[in-house]
């Protein structure tokens, strides 16, 4: 054998070895490659801000390149905190991916009332077969990031009548990470009736309000009888747990209004004459604690017939009277009998009414009509009977 043929032939068994070492090496890492299950571990909100005593729930999602097992870690959880991980209503340490969609767990972190400010990072682990992934979760611990509740309304302040009735429109603001029950009550001064519920829930007085959500909140108030005019305050309250959300409301009596209506002697009778004016003497009372401004007074009579009144509009003090004039005057052709004419005395905040019969006499005129017409036929029979009486 030349010695170029042996070089060769060395060079060969040389090329032989290094591919069947490479061939070995990709046949041993092929096992690992093809065990191997790639996992990722995503959530949406990886940085937040917390206040002391706050309670966290993370959405986390698994995924895997195939369906397997993944097995699942919590670390550097600060001392005195809880760090837990929940799916299906129960505590977990793993899940099963079916490698398409992604599987959700709960990460839940309570964080206790003595928590120093600052950044607390914990880390969440996932392993399958023999591929990993971590998640860091940073929550940060300020004191104002509590948030806060509040009660607010539009028109805090109403205004009417003691005798009507006020209502107030609030919305409740739960700013707080947290879902709130809140229980409302309403309180004013002795004698009133004020009442609070949630408007979305009939007759309810508490309310679940998720985290940075909001509800409307309604109070209705109602005065004493006979309540004096001033201003008085409304207190509307919101609790659950140790927050409070409180709004100061007020309602100005401007007094009360009651009207009636007769005559001065109290008689709601009397006498007319057809087609003659007759002057009805009217008193309006103001029973009320105010007074009542631009009462107008009109009436509905029968057909044909006119009622004036002088003045047509008067004020009628608190606690006092008016008095007005009305021209009734019947038609012309109204029969003898009795009629009945409403008079009406109304205003803005009150209004009275009272009925009256009136009497139609028969005309003086007619009478003496009447009995000059029987004269005449008295007359004419007694000329009759003296002429003719004696044949």
């Amino acid at each position: 054998m030349t010695l170029g043929r042996l070089a060769r032939s060395r060079i060969a068994r040389l090329g032989l070895a290094g591919w069947i070492l490479g061939l070995g090496a990709v046949l041993a890492a092929a096992p690992a490659s093809l065990a191997a299950n790639p996992v990722t571990l995503t959530t949406p909100y990886p940085a937040i801000e917390v206040a002391p005593g706050a309670r966290v729930s993370l959405t986390v999602s698994i995924r895997t390149a195939n369906a397997g097992r993944v097995d699942l870690a919590l670390s550097d959880v600060p001392t005195d905190w809880t760090a837990t991980i929940r799916g299906g209503g129960f505590l977990v340490n793993g899940v099963q991916s079916d490698g398409s969609e992604a599987t959700e767990v709960t990460l839940d972190v309570s964080v206790p009332e003595g928590a120093r400010s600052g950044v607390q990072r914990i880390t969440l682990r996932a392993t399958s077969d023999g591929s990993a992934a971590t998640l860091a979760v940073d929550i940060r611990v300020t004191p104002n990031a509590a948030g806060e509740v509040s009660l607010t309304t539009d028109f805090p302040e109403l205004k009417g009548s003691s005798d009507a009735s006020f209502t107030f429109n609030l919305t409740l603001s739960n700013d707080t990470p947290d879902d709130l029950t809140f229980g409302v009550v309403a309180s004013g001064p002795p004698g009133w009736t004020v009442d609070a519920k949630v408007t979305s829930q009939a007759q309810a007085a508490s309310a679940i309000v998720k985290a940075g959500d909001t509800t409307a909140i309604e109070v209705t108030a109602q005065a004493p009888e006979g309540a004096a005019a001033g201003v008085f305050p409304i207190s509307v309250d919101a609790t659950s747990g140790d927050r409070t959300a409180r709004a100061d409301l007020s309602v100005e009596i401007t007094g009360s209004y009651k009207l009636t209506l007769t005559t001065p002697d109290g008689r709601l009778s009397a006498n007319a004459s057809a087609g003659s004016k007759t002057d009805l003497s009217l008193v309006i009372q103001n029973t009320g604690t105010a007074d009542v401004q631009d009462v107008k007074l009109s009436a509905t009579a029968p057909t044909g017939w006119e009622v004036t009144f002088e003045p047509e509009t008067v004020t009628v003090p608190a606690q006092g009277d008016a008095q007005v004039t009305a021209h009734l005057t019947p038609s012309g052709d109204a029969i003898a009998g009795d009629y009945v004419t409403t008079f009406r005395a109304s205003s803005d905040v009150a209004n009275a009414n009272a009925e009256m019969r009136v009497t139609i006499e028969t005309s003086l005129l007619w009478g003496v009509v009447g009995v000059g017409l029987i004269a005449l036929v008295l007359a004419g029979l007694w000329w009759t009977f003296r002429r003719y009486g004696r044949r």
